[in-house]
């Protein structure tokens, strides 16, 4: 009987033990979970800055980052990717918010220059990949921004207004693989260039249709240079096939220009990607 006794008082007495600890033990727990938390809510915005530069190859910076990861700004510079000494800045400075959802984050931008609402978007992470979905949306950007990414913007330099709407966009990333759903209609309007005494050139619209295999294509809304083509998405690689030629009587202002964005074929310029 006294050990059985002795048995029980043993385990009554870790029991107590345990539940003294137990209060302790989930505060110690708390204390780093909230530790974790404020740290993760005072990410600095130089860390989505480095995420973006690194998953664009440098195409795509984001330079003089402030604030937070969740809610900073920066000033957005296009580049011609490693080893390119071309890098035009957008005017003005690009603000995010950052929320997190299921399996992803909610994302809102809003450019200085460009945007009168935000840009929502909402990035999921999937198996193996992940996943963009666009909300329908409508920007103004400035053709100059283009130069920034190097060859044949950088010779053409383009100058003028991109209007730029998205109804659908949704973008998958698999193994590597990207899939795109949904249309993008990018519309650039009094178009100049360098290469040419004209300005304006003319009005292009290039509209993009997702599916099974995403098309391309290319027309002119207005102007002296005329400009189609259409193209297509064969794997992740683009293959595009069109034409610039001068309207008639603008042959010899246009012709410097005609001999650098394509091969030269009589009066015609062809113009080829992939």
């Amino acid at each position: 009987m006294s050990s059985s006794k002795q048995r029980i008082a043993t385990r009554s007495t870790r029991s107590v033990t345990k539940a003294v600890r137990s209060p302790r033990s989930w505060a110690v727990v708390g204390g780093v979970l909230g530790a974790l938390t404020m740290f993760a809510l005072q990410a600095p915005a130089t860390w989505l800055a480095s995420g973006v530069n690194g998953a664009t190859k440098g195409m795509v910076q984001l330079q003089q980052a402030r604030g937070t990861l969740w809610n900073g700004s920066a000033q957005l510079v296009l580049t011609g990717g490693e080893g390119s000494s071309d890098q035009v800045a957008l005017p003005g400075r690009l603000n995010w918010q950052l929320r997190p959802a299921f399996v992803g984050a909610d994302v809102a931008l809003n450019a200085d220059c460009c945007t009168t609402t935000p840009v929502r978007m909402h990035a999921g992470l999937r198996w193996n990949g992940m996943q963009l979905k666009v909300a329908n949306s409508q920007s103004q950007w400035p053709s100059a921004v283009l130069s920034g990414l190097g060859t044949p913007w950088n010779t053409i330099q383009p100058q003028g207004r991109l209007s730029l709407e998205t109804t659908g966009l949704q973008i998958d990333w698999n193994a590597g693989r990207m899939a795109l759903q949904g249309n993008l209609q990018l519309d650039a309007l009094d178009v100049s260039s360098k290469l040419s005494t004209l300005s304006p050139m003319g009005s292009y619209r290039v509209s993009v249709h997702g599916g099974d295999s995403p098309t391309l294509a290319l027309s002119t809304l207005s102007g002296a240079l005329l400009l189609n083509g259409s193209g297509q998405w064969v794997g992740q690689r683009l293959r595009f096939t069109g034409e610039a030629r001068a309207a008639s009587g603008r042959e010899a202002a246009l012709a410097n220009l005609l001999n650098i964005i394509g091969r030269r074929t009589g009066d015609r310029s062809i113009l080829t990607v992939g």
